[in-house]
């Protein structure tokens, strides 16, 4: 069995190096985590979540999943939200998406994949939603870019509908949900100038029961 000796010398480069910054560096970073921020993004490698907004691995709570969606079933998802949320007091939850996504990406075409075709169905849902606005964009490119943003407006509207963030926005609680696209290309982020930050910027058919009345 291969036990991967360089990784175990890369992770001693890393501790040396984060130890010539700081010597106490590891010993600040093993005490309680307080983020401020919960990143939802993809799973894709060349996405270094903390690293693409120049955050401590402290500073950000993260999930990762392929294409970056949130859906309502996942209790993963779920879970990852509410520790954030009731536990951690995060003050922002950001979905990122990227172009050039894969999971998109193989969303937009027919071919089956297998066992990952009933996931990106979710991403499929979001195509049939604005099929007359995707389907009018000739350039393929810009409409795959396109679906990437849409699927993280609509991840963003899925984060919105949970009772965890109904609940803490009901109780008073500073917490906003934010949409943005990274630029491989660029290494830069795009503001979708999508959030939503209270009750009232929330579809009344999703509010539980007792926060209609």
């Amino acid at each position: 069995m291969k036990e991967l000796p360089d990784l175990f010398e890369k992770n001693q480069n890393w501790v040396e190096k984060n130890l010539e910054k700081d010597t106490q560096y590891f010993l600040k970073t093993a005490k309680e985590q307080q983020p401020n921020y919960l990143w939802i993004g993809c799973s894709d490698s060349r996405i270094p979540a903390n690293e693409v907004v120049g955050l401590e691995p402290c500073e950000l709570f993260v999930h990762r999943n392929v294409a970056n969606l949130f859906i309502h079933s996942d209790l993963n998802c779920l879970s990852v939200l509410q520790y954030a949320v009731d536990y951690l007091d995060i003050k922002h939850i950001i979905v990122c998406g990227h172009y050039g996504c894969g999971g998109v990406g193989a969303a937009m075409k027919n071919n089956q994949l297998g066992l990952v075709d009933n996931w990106l169905r979710n991403v499929r849902d979001v195509y049939s939603r604005s099929k007359d606005e995707l389907d009018a964009i000739s350039d393929k490119p810009l409409r795959y870019n396109r679906l990437v943003e849409l699927n993280v407006i609509q991840q963003v509207q899925n984060i919105s509908h949970t009772t965890v963030v109904q609940n803490a926005w009901a109780r008073g609680r500073d917490l906003t949900v934010h949409g943005w696209v990274y630029d491989m290309k660029t290494g830069l982020l795009k503001n979708l100038n999508c959030l939503v930050s209270g009750l009232d910027q929330v579809d009344r058919i999703y509010l539980t029961k007792e926060l209609w009345e």
